[in-house]
């Protein structure tokens, strides 16, 4: 049965009008899209199994409601495969849900963009990169689920930059910024399991993210010392508050030697959050905490994050070369977002 798309139709000459009509609607990320054919789009929802109508999301903020059609129309528009179109919907659910706080991320100043990790079978079957040049160009899936989504926020939902996107400097994440997990080669359990998904389920986290930021040790062969390099790092760049969480991608050599030294992931989370802590002190000093120096703001310590869980562990990133990197969450306090973990419903995954 063919399914019925409702939204309006515009007449156009040809491709490269149709791609300039797109640029003249604002619909675009500020790169060509495709245009959404009426049948491009319904093999979209026929590869998810829904209807036009039915609402995956509601943006409480907003008071918008997001059907799959309008997904589907976005997908398309980024350069999407059908088989795509799960794994798009799951990332939608996620961003829609109170915890991860959609208004907070997408509009404000921070300029925080939408991480998305991807576990389970249906990251290797769509061929999502985990390895080599992970967080950069070269892969249909990441670019392109990714950037869909960011569609959505701007075409459906209304995230427009200058409006309500108020980024004051972004970062190219904002395109898109998908990973999968390395499970074929990764020593410890895949995040989606830690979350409690199985194995055989597929998944997508989204957390709402700055862009990553690189760590380099080449000299240590321990777990501690790969750590307290990574540690060092993340605790000067910690904000007054901290932030809700942080995930730590750790890509090959880093990975094999801290496995080598038969630490879980767990005891890295653990390390972690010790080794990041901030005296009160050192705070003032550099100026972002107000206040009069006092001699119990040496010994009073700031963790980064709330507890050692909130430290995501992700088994990624090329097999040679002695750099991984920490990406920070967005916000901390009362207004933080939480990472959210999502079932892709995919009938072959």
């Amino acid at each position: 049965m063919t399914i019925q798309i409702e939204s309006k139709r515009y007449p156009v000459e040809d491709l490269a009008h149709a791609i300039e009509f797109c640029y003249q609607q604002g619909w675009t990320d500020g790169l060509p899209v495709v245009p959404p054919t009426e049948r491009a789009v319904q093999a979209m929802l026929e590869a998810a199994g829904l209807e036009p109508r039915h609402q995956v999301a509601f943006i409480t903020n907003r008071q918008v409601a997001v059907t799959a059609e309008k997904i589907a129309i976005n997908a398309v528009m980024a350069g999407c495969l059908p088989e795509y179109m799960p794994v798009v919907v799951a990332a939608i659910e996620g961003i829609a849900d109170p915890k991860w706080g959609y208004h907070g991320p997408a509009t404000s100043t921070g300029g925080a963009a939408v991480l998305m990790i991807v576990n389970g079978p249906v990251a290797a079957r769509l061929k999502f990169n985990s390895g080599d040049n992970l967080f950069g160009p070269g892969w249909r899936s990441n670019a392109t689920v990714g950037r869909a989504v960011r569609l959505v926020m701007r075409n459906v939902i209304g995230t427009l930059p200058g409006a309500l996107d108020r980024g004051t400097v972004g970062h190219p994440g904002k395109y898109s910024y998908v990973i999968a997990e390395n499970e074929a080669e990764s020593p410890w359990t895949p995040l989606h399991v830690e979350r409690g998904f199985t194995p055989e389920q597929s998944t997508v986290t989204v957390m709402s993210a700055e862009g990553p930021h690189q760590f380099y040790n080449q000299l240590s062969s321990t777990a501690k010392g790969v750590l307290t390099s990574l540690c060092e790092d993340m605790k000067h760049h910690g904000s007054t508050n901290g932030q809700p969480q942080y995930c730590v991608v750790l890509a090959g050599e880093h990975m094999r030697t801290i496995a080598n030294d038969g630490w879980s992931k767990k005891e890295i989370q653990q390390f972690v959050y010790e080794n990041t802590h901030n005296s009160v002190a050192h705070l003032k000093r550099t100026e972002r905490l107000a206040g009069a120096l006092t001699a119990a703001d040496e010994t009073t310590m700031r963790p980064l994050v709330p507890s050692p869980q909130d430290v995501l562990v992700v088994a990624a990133g090329g097999r040679a070369g002695a750099f991984s990197c920490y990406i920070p969450g967005w916000a901390g306090g009362k207004k933080s977002s939480q990472s959210i973990t999502k079932l892709i419903s995919d009938r072959r995954a």
